[in-house]
């Protein structure tokens, strides 16, 4: 994962996970998707689609876009919907990934400066306080 992240960085010189969907050909989209969903990541006919939920603060449509970003990365192929309707499989494993995935790439080259906490570090990237579990 840390190697992919580095290759991201590297080729669009930024770790903004908008400009990457965008280097990507991933269609970022804001919509209404009600109270309990951030966002989501589809894809149909060959073109892949990040939604956020359009309410979310500035901090948070950047971590969900990073989190779908690293399902776009992580796991192709895999519709989440799908492996909850057809299968026993755990899919909390794919989400604590894309959490990690998106605390990893928002943190990016930027590691906690002397004298700084873990939570002050993620609060200066942009992170939301409840995904720091992610950063180890």
């Amino acid at each position: 994962m840390d190697n992919l992240i580095r290759r991201l960085v590297r080729k669009y010189k930024t770790n903004d996970p908008f400009v990457i969907s965008e280097g990507l050909n991933i269609n970022v989209w804001f919509a209404d998707l009600g109270k309990s969903t951030r966002g989501l990541y589809v894809r149909q006919l060959r073109r892949r689609y990040i939604i956020i939920h359009q309410d979310l603060d500035e901090h948070w449509k950047r971590f969900v876009c990073a989190h779908e970003l690293g399902h776009d990365r992580l796991h192709p192929g895999l519709n989440r919907f799908w492996l909850d309707k057809h299968t026993l499989f755990n899919v909390g494993k794919f989400e604590r990934q894309a959490n990690k995935f998106a605390v990893r790439l928002l943190t990016a080259h930027d590691p906690p400066r002397r004298g700084e906490s873990i939570s002050e570090a993620l609060r200066r990237c942009g992170v939301p306080e409840e995904m720091a579990r992610f950063y180890f």
